[in-house]
This record gives structure tokens, C-alpha cells and sequence, in this order.
């Protein structure tokens, strides 16, 4: 069964084909973001609000355990590409010249089906594995507890023997890379497509594949932003998240085309 469902996914998959896009193109993703922000701005700015307002309370509620800090920052990143679901309805309906109200975003949460509950649900079981595995590695590796943020800087972050950060800093990279890979073009491809969980993170993966060097600008520009809206006290993720939702529409519509579409 497993081989079966796979070899399914993977036909879907087929189906689709992968555009040849320069390496500056993520820089166009933004600013087409920008502009379905500035076109529609009242359901990104709540979106925005609602999502930076919960990563506050996470982050307040574990300011003093740092693991389930860490736990709640990578989390709350990894699952945020599913709670923006709504603004790629949005931008899909400007695209299209429909109308694109806060009404669209909020319908593109009806229930049709139950495949970006499982999406989401991987994605947060990501974040759950990604904790686990750096406290285990951090622990086992030093003699003090590491309770507070404080404790990472002064135990991790700041010695001047050993490479325990340097080793946490690429693990967390051997992690994450996977996890962007199977999502970045997967959410708005479920929303858009009639296809299977496996079949768009299959197509996410060729689409990373076939540009490692725009696909590696775009996290790099996705990290860099989110983590200035975070620097800011999450004010500054009210605009970057809904921002980043609009343009990660744009960059699954310049990157996945169904086989004999132009």
C-alpha cells in the first residue's frame, strides 16, 4: 500500500511541470506580495495581527524554559505557512480578477477536505522533532542545565572552546532544509490543486531542485524578514507574515504549471 500510494503521488506530480525562473526572481515575488498587500490590506493585516498576537503568547508563556522557547519559535514558524492560507486565497482571486475581500479568506477555511489539516499537522510535527533533538544534543553535551535564553548564550552561544553552536547551528540547517524543500510551494499548490499531500511536497522537492539558487535566496530572504518582524518585539511580523503569504502565492504560481498550460 505505502509503494502504491507513492507511486500515485508521484504521477500527480508529473502532471505538473517546473518553470525555469532566474535567480533574482524571489526579489519579483516580494514585490508582487507588496502589491496584493497594498491591493487588499485588511485581511493580511489581521491575519498578520492574529498570527504575531499567538507567537507573542508563545513566547511569553515559555520565556522562562528556554527549550519550550525554542520549541515555540520553530513551531509557530514552521506552521505559519498553513495559518496563511487565506491570503493565498486572496491572491489567487486578485490574480484572476475576482473579487477579494476578507470574505474569500475566510471561505478558504471551510473544510472541503482534510489535506492542509494533514500538511499543517506534519508541520508542526517537524517543529516537535526539531526541539526534541536540540535539547537532547545541547543537554548531553553540557555539564550545567540550560533553563533560561540566558543559559544558551553563556553556555553555547559565547564559550571559547568546543563547537557545540557551531554543530546545533548545522544541525538545525540538516533540518530545516528538508522541511522548506517539502513546503514551499506545497500549501498554495493544495489550495489550488486537486492533488495529494505527498504529490505537492513531491513537487515542491523538484521545484527546490531545479533551482538551488533562487530557491536558496528565498529562504535566505523568508529567514531574514521574519526574523527582523521578531527583533521588533513580533510587531513587525504583522506586516512581514501576510507580506511573505502573498509572495509565496506568487512564487508557486511562477514555479508549478499544469503539463500543456503556457
Amino acid at each position: 500500500m505505502p509503494n502504491r500510494l507513492t507511486e500515485r503521488a508521484l504521477q500527480q506530480s508529473r502532471s505538473f511541470g517546473v518553470r525555469r525562473i532566474p535567480a533574482l526572481r524571489p526579489l519579483g515575488w516580494l514585490a508582487r506580495g507588496w502589491q496584493d498587500l497594498i491591493a487588499r490590506p485588511l485581511p493580511g493585516l489581521l491575519h498578520g495581527v492574529a498570527l504575531a498576537g499567538f507567537g507573542a503568547l508563545l513566547i511569553w508563556y515559555a520565556r522562562h524554559q528556554f527549550w519550550w522557547l525554542a520549541g515555540a519559535i520553530s513551531g509557530f514558524l514552521l506552521v505559519a505557512p498553513a495559518l496563511a492560507t487565506g491570503l493565498y486565497a486572496i491572491s489567487r482571486a486578485l490574480e484572476r480578477g475576482e473579487p477579494a475581500g476578507l470574505s474569500t479568506a475566510l471561505r478558504a477555511w471551510i473544510p472541503q477536505d482534510h489535506r492542509m489539516v494533514v500538511f499543517g499537522l506534519l508541520l508542526a510535527l517537524a517543529g516537535t522533532g526539531w526541539m526534541l533533538t536540540s535539547a537532547s544534543l545541547i543537554t548531553s553535551a553540557l555539564p550545567g542545565q540550560v533553563n533560561r535564553p540566558v543559559d544558551f548564550i553563556r553556555l553555547v552561544v559565547l564559550p571559547d572552546h568546543g563547537v557545540l553552536f557551531e554543530t546545533w547551528l548545522a544541525l538545525g540547517a540538516l533540518m530545516a532544509a528538508p522541511v522548506f524543500a517539502s513546503s514551499v510551494v506545497a500549501m498554495p499548490m493544495l489550495l489550488d490543486q486537486r492533488i495529494s499531500v505527498l504529490g505537492a511536497v513531491f513537487t515542491s522537492w523538484r521545484a527546490v531542485m531545479e533551482h538551488p539558487a533562487p530557491m536558496a535566496l528565498w529562504a535566505l530572504l523568508i529567514l531574514s524578514l521574519t526574523t527582523l518582524g521578531m527583533a521588533t518585539m513580533m510587531l513587525g511580523l504583522v506586516v512581514v507574515l501576510p507580506w511573505l503569504a502573498h509572495a509565496s502565492w506568487h512564487a508557486y504560481r511562477d514555479l508549478v504549471r499544469p503539463i500543456g498550460e503556457h
